[in-house]
This record gives structure tokens, sequence and C-alpha cells, in this order.
């Protein structure tokens, strides 16, 4: 009788056994979540949607440095500035200049696009040096970019706005305008976050599915033996420079696209945003979600991005928390020093992150019921 949940072994002694092979999320778990998501925008108000964007924007970005970080083992402290690359580069593209600041009046669609090739070629300007460095030295490389990008944010006032920052354009695309005017569906009003909502599903389920293509195949195996032994890699061929630098690049591109995504939903970028505490922040959503793990990054940048969120909206009947100024923890403190907690216990008691956890659930325990003679 044949289990295609199954496969049978013979041991030493002749006897046939049957173990069970882990399963994963069956397909019907996959459609209902897929059908939530889909069906989220008609009841939710304003500030969840926003929240689950910047959730959406913060996984886009994280899988783009879980590839550098987690699956080639490179050091970087510079994603912030990618992400300003793209949410600037988009405002200035698609900005027609109007308020002062310089635009090019492109279509927003191709603004956008050009902008995450705009944070890739600023990955690929640095990725000589990517190339070459590894550790803490890639590390400390990388964090020049982060002085080096505010210094730009906030003196290239023609840019940039300087300190106030800039409006954002919103997105247009096949005639559809992603801004507060409202298109009724189904007796429900879409404005900007709605509409938002789902060009932000399709773009990190399409981020999703090509890092896992990538880590998967071969250039995923290239990136491990990097990771795991460069001199190693090297022996056996793998041209590392130019993985490494290549790998740089690629994560440059998902930093640009979330920086563009972010500044959609933002409305409006400023330069205190995209300063160190944000790369460090991208690092910790790796740590707690799992290092090389697509699905770890979503769920690390979720966790990370949506708590100061919640904190600030339930402050009131939180103990120790406050609002800026009141006396007590800010939401913003008080959620760092909650994954910040959270890293340190992901590195002693549960190296692989949250990835581990559901990779643990789909194994079948040793000597259990999985195996019949």
């Amino acid at each position: 009788m044949s289990d295609t949940s199954s496969r049978t072994t013979r041991t030493h002694t002749g006897t046939r056994t049957r173990t069970k092979r882990p399963r994963g999320p069956r397909p019907y778990l996959w459609a209902a979540g897929a059908v939530l998501l889909l069906a989220l925008p008609f009841y939710l108000d304003r500030f969840w949607l926003q929240a689950g964007l910047f959730a959406m924007a913060a996984a886009i970005g994280a899988i783009g440095i879980n590839l550098l970080t987690g699956a080639t083992g490179q050091l970087s402290m510079g994603h912030a500035f990618f992400l300003a690359i793209g949410a600037y580069g988009y405002c200035a593209l698609a900005g027609d200049g109007t308020d002062g600041l310089t635009g090019l009046s492109l279509p927003t669609g191709l603004a956008a696009a050009l902008a995450v090739a705009l944070a890739g070629l600023a990955g690929g300007l640095f990725s000589p040096i990517a190339g070459r460095l590894h550790g803490a030295y890639l590390g400390i490389a990388t964090l020049a970019l982060i002085f080096i990008g505010q210094h730009v944010l906030f003196n290239a006032h023609d840019l940039t706005g300087g300190s106030n920052g800039r409006d954002v354009p919103p997105l247009d695309l096949f005639g559809l305008t992603f801004d507060e005017r409202e298109v009724v569906i189904a007796a429900v009003p879409f404005g900007s976050a709605e509409k938002l909502w789902y060009a932000g599903l399709v773009l990190l389920l399409g981020c999703g599915l090509f890092a896992r293509g990538v880590l998967r195949g071969r250039p995923g195996r290239a990136l491990n033996a990097i990771r795991d032994h460069r001199v190693a890699a090297g022996v056996m061929g793998v041209p590392v420079a130019r993985y490494r630098a290549g790998v740089f690049v690629l994560s440059s591109m998902y930093a640009g696209l979330a920086g563009v995504l972010l500044a959609l939903v933002f409305q409006r970028t400023v330069p205190d945003y995209f300063g160190m505490t944000l790369s460090l922040e991208y690092l910790a959503m790796i740590v707690i979600g799992g290092l090389g793990s697509v699905a770890g990054a979503v769920a690390g940048a979720a966790l990370v991005s949506l708590l100061p969120q919640l904190l600030g909206r339930y402050s009131e009947a939180l103990p120790l928390v406050s609002a800026p100024g009141t006396g007590g923890i800010s939401p913003g403190e008080a959620s760092r020093y909650l994954y910040g907690a959270a890293v340190v216990a992901v590195v002693l008691f549960l190296p692989g992150g949250l990835a581990r956890i559901a990779d643990r659930r789909s194994r079948p325990r040793p000597g259990t019921p999985g195996e019949e003679a």
C-alpha cells in the first residue's frame, strides 16, 4: 500500500520500516492564510493596516540583509543607507518640483523601479570593498555609509528637504492611484492604506519566493559554503569575491525596495528615520527570526516592527510604558529593551531563531509514531 507521506527503508536485519517524512503546512492552511490576508482591508482600521504595511516593508528589507548576513556571513551595518536611497530616490525621480525640491516628474512606477536600481547601483559601487572584506571589517566599513548618508540627507536641501524631509508622490499604476482618494469596493471605502496593502502583499510574496529560489539553488549552496569556510569554498572553485559582491548588490536592491514602500506608507521622508538604529533593528530581525531563513526574516521583521506600534497604542494600559515626556518609558525605548532581550535569549537558548521552532515541529521525533514494522 502506497503512502505519499512516508518512505519505506530496509534495515541491516532485513526488516522493512516506514518512516514518515516531515510535512510542511497543508495546502488548505496556506489557502486560508491567503484568503485572510486578502480580506483584512475590508475589516481593519487604518492603524492596523499601516502597522501591517510597516511589517511588510521591514520584511522585504530583512530578507535582503538575511541573504547577506544569514546566508553569506557578511556583517552589514549600513542597511539603512540603502533604504534611504530607495525612499529619497523615488521622491526625487517621481517628484514634480512644485515644492521647490529636485524632481524629474517620471511616471511613478518607473520611478520606483529606478529607485531600486539606484540602490543596487550604490551597492555595486561598494561591492568591490564588500567582496574583499569580511566579519567586523566589513561591518565597520558599512557603518561609514550611515554617517555619509546622514550628512547628505541633512545637508542636500534641494534633494532631500533637509531635516524637514519631503513629501512622497503617490504611486500610480495602471490608472490606479494609491492616494487618499477613496474607491468604494463592496461598500467599503478604500484609501491609500487599503490600496497599498495589496501592493505590499505582492511585493513581499515576490521577494520571498525569489530569495527562497536563490537559497535553494546553486547560488545558495555557494553562499553557504562561503559562510562556513571561505577558503575551502575558493578551493572548490567558488568565486568568493564575485559572490560576495553580487549578494551585496542584491541585498541593497531589497533594501531600496523596502525604502520605496516605507516612503509610500509614511507619505513623507525624514532623515532621522534612516539612522544607525534602523540598521541595528534589521540585524535584530534576522537574529530573532533565524539566520539564513526567509520565513524567519519575515517573522523577525513582524515582531520588531510591530512591537513599538502596539506598545504605543496600548501604553495607557501597560505598566511603566507611557508617552514620551511624561516620566515613563516611551514605547520605542521599551520595544528596544524587549527585542534586545529577545536577541540575547535567542543567542543563548534558540540559535536558529523562530524558524528553528517551526523546523522542530515539522520533524518527527526519533522513536515516536512514524515508524512501523
